[in-house]
C-alpha cells in the first residue's frame, strides 16, 4: 500500500489510537486462541495506553510513536522505549541498556499488505538518525513469533513454556544497520 502516510501521534490522535490498540490487541488474543484470557487483555490494553500516556507527556523523550495512517484511518502502530522489566529479568540484565522495539500492531483489515514492513522501516530510519545501534523486540505470541523469525532470524532468547505448555516466549537482539 503505497498511500500509507507515518508520522508521530498528536494530542488528536489519543482516543482513536487507544480505540485502535483495543482492537488490535482483542483481535490478536483471539487469532492467537487466548481471546477468553480477558484480564490479561485488559492489561496489555492498559500498558499501550500508558505508553502513548508517556510518549505525549515527554513529547516522545520516555517511549516514541510513530502511527501509520491510511487517508485519516490509524491503520498501524509501532513505538519504542526503554527494555521491559521481562527482557531484563529474562535475559539476566543483557540487554537493559538497549531500547525495545513494541507495540507493533496493524489493523486487521489492512495486514499482510507490508504496513508492519513499512512501519519497522520507518523505526529503523528514526533509529539510525538518533545514532542507536541496536535494539531489542520480544513476543509471546505464536504469529507475531513467526513474523519476527522471517525477519530477523531465530531469536537470540527461547524461553521455552513461558506462559504454558508449548507457548514459548522470545527476545531478539538487532542491530540496526543490519536490517532494513
Amino acid at each position: 500500500m503505497n498511500s500509507v502516510m507515518i508520522r508521530r501521534p498528536r494530542a488528536a490522535d489519543v482516543i482513536e489510537l487507544n480505540n485502535f490498540f483495543r482492537l488490535a490487541i482483542n483481535d490478536t488474543f483471539l487469532k492467537e486462541g487466548i481471546g477468553d484470557l480477558l484480564e490479561d487483555m485488559e492489561e496489555e490494553v492498559k500498558a499501550k495506553r500508558d505508553y502513548l500516556n508517556r510518549d505525549m507527556i515527554s513529547g516522545g523523550k520516555e517511549r516514541y510513536f510513530l502511527i501509520a495512517l491510511y487517508g485519516d484511518k490509524i491503520i498501524g502502530s509501532i513505538e519504542y522505549g526503554p527494555a521491559s522489566d521481562l527482557i531484563k529479568k529474562c535475559t539476566d540484565q543483557a540487554l537493559q541498556d538497549l531500547y525495545e522495539v513494541g507495540t507493533v500492531f496493524v489493523h486487521p483489515d489492512y495486514q499482510k499488505k507490508g504496513i508492519g514492513n513499512q512501519l519497522i522501516a520507518a523505526m529503523l530510519f528514526t533509529l539510525r538518525n538518533k545514532g542507536v545501534e541496536e535494539f531489542c523486540l520480544d513476543s509471546g505470541y505464536k504469529l507475531s513469533q513467526k513474523i519476527w523469525r522471517k525477519k530477523f532470524g531465530e531469536p537470540d532468547f527461547l524461553l521455552k513454556n513461558y506462559w504454558g505448555e508449548g507457548a514459548h516466549h522470545m527476545i531478539w537482539r538487532i542491530k540496526v544497520n543490519s536490517t532494513g
